[in-house]
């Protein structure tokens, strides 16, 4: 209901020389308050705080546009932050993150390592002591650490940041699960953008008479590749349910765990049919694998994300038949 027109404003606010400009370190207010003016921020708001009230089913296409049109500001961020806001608290100005991690230091101050956005968020949600908190990114000290025009960062705040310009919005619980489906879909999105560069670069390209999508071996690559993507969008479905604007635990660990499980082939898929070209930074391609590998480690990569699926699987008295159809 809401896709097709996200679709339009991401088409003519967010195209790839937006994308490139905001990359290389240029403004950003533009595109993020286009984006705010529309009302897709409000998108799973309470209806009765001004919101549309959507669940996940109805924002899951709205997140992998996200992904599949390498918006480079989290806006995902933004619209799951309403579904976490206190009743009756309005969503602060700025652009929020989530923090994968937060702990206090040996002076009393904080640290974040790896947050997604960091270099460019104003707002960072990270849980701490069993409570939610929405901290100033502001005030904290930043320090880049994301691949090649990523905006991923190290955050560390002094002592006092859980002060006056922080706010404590509820017990902790559900931000690992936000971050693990949030960029599952984010990667299902950029994952299917690759695969259909890459299959309109294998019908272009010709070479010895024919184009190099009609040979068998680059026919077995973009298959196996189709295989991983569907898996991934499968797999991340799941985590999106009707009926509910919380993405459970392990449904989410699932998802994140397929999807940055195939990113990493995806990418070389894509970069092997398109060859040298693939590399270059004038083709779009490397919008999109750049950030499936930045995205891949966001909030736990596949690795991390196995072993919470595994010690449930332990944990549960039923075998793994039942355990798979319980999800």
């Amino acid at each position: 209901m809401y896709s097709e027109a996200f679709e339009d404003l991401l088409e003519g606010q967010c195209g790839p020389a937006v994308v490139r400009a905001i990359d290389a370190g240029g403004a950003h207010d533009a595109l993020w308050r286009e984006i705010g003016q529309s009302g897709f921020l409000e998108l799973m708001a309470p209806e009765d705080a001004g919101g549309a009230g959507a669940d996940l089913a109805d924002a899951l296409p709205l997140f992998m546009a996200l992904g599949a049109h390498a918006v480079p500001l989290p806006v995902g961020q933004a619209m799951a932050l309403r579904t976490l806001l206190p009743a009756g608290m309005a969503a602060p100005d700025g652009l929020p993150t989530f923090a994968p991690s937060l702990a206090e230091t040996a002076d009393g101050g904080l640290a974040a390592p790896r947050v997604p956005y960091g270099m460019r968020a104003g707002l960072v949600l990270a849980e701490l002591d069993d409570a939610l908190w929405l901290l100033d990114a502001g005030a904290a000290q930043r320090r880049s650490c994301g691949l090649h025009g990523e905006s991923t960062a190290d955050l560390r705040w002094d002592a006092g940041a859980r002060g006056p310009a922080a706010w404590r919005l509820g017990a902790a619980g559900r931000l690992a699960a936000w971050g693990a489906a949030l960029h599952a879909a984010l990667l299902a999105g950029a994952m299917t953008r690759c695969f259909e560069l890459t299959l309109q670069y294998g019908n272009d390209r010709t070479q010895f008479g024919r184009s190099i999508g009609k040979f068998q071996a680059v026919q077995h690559q973009l298959a196996v590749m189709a295989e991983h993507v569907a898996a991934a969008r499968i797999a991340t479905a799941a985590a999106f349910r009707a009926g509910t604007a919380q993405p459970g635990l392990l449904p989410a660990a699932i998802a994140k765990a397929r999807a940055s499980e195939a990113a990493a082939l995806v990418a070389a898929t894509a970069h092997a049919v398109h060859g040298a070209i693939g590399i270059t930074e004038e083709y779009d391609l490397q919008l999109y694998t750049r950030r499936l590998h930045a995205w891949r480690l966001a909030h736990g990569s596949e690795a991390h994300w196995h072993g919470v699926v595994g010690a449930a699987v332990l944990g549960s008295r039923a075998g793994a038949a039942e355990f798979v159809r319980a999800l």
